[in-house]
């Protein structure tokens, strides 16, 4: 089997994602995962596909993160794990998605209106 590349997005993220056959490891931007995600719940997060189709020692994967804040970016990373999975075997597909692994979620920031302080946000209305 060669590289397998896929791509996972949530909010400003974008997650590259290349996973080949190995021991294990997972390297994001060029550093180990416990070093980029120093959180044990972010940690979980990007692990989670490997852990529900019991592939945490198959793969070596290497990912790209680029955008957004430290959620967004294990979410993405997530949902590009999950994707490259099922490209490699289809068999998995109904695990991730019964998981909620394989769906995109579409929520983004709502841009600032002029006028307002914020999205939604009003300034105080004043009578006089």
């Amino acid at each position: 089997m060669e590289v397998v590349n896929s791509v996972g997005r949530r909010k400003a993220a974008v997650a590259r994602v290349y996973v080949k056959p190995g021991k294990g490891n997972i390297t994001i931007n060029s550093k180990p995962l416990a070093t980029y995600f120093p959180l044990e719940i972010f940690q979980y997060v990007v692990k989670q596909p490997l852990l529900v189709t019991d592939n945490t020692e198959n793969f070596d994967i290497t990912i790209n993160l680029d955008g957004g804040g430290i959620k967004g970016q294990a979410e993405a990373a997530r949902l590009g794990i999950a994707r490259a999975l099922c490209e490699i075997d289809a068999e998995m597909r109904p695990i991730l998605k019964k998981n909620g692994f394989m769906t995109r979620d579409p929520r983004e920031v709502e841009r600032k209106k002029p006028g307002q302080p914020g999205a939604r946000r009003k300034f105080q209305f004043s009578k006089r």
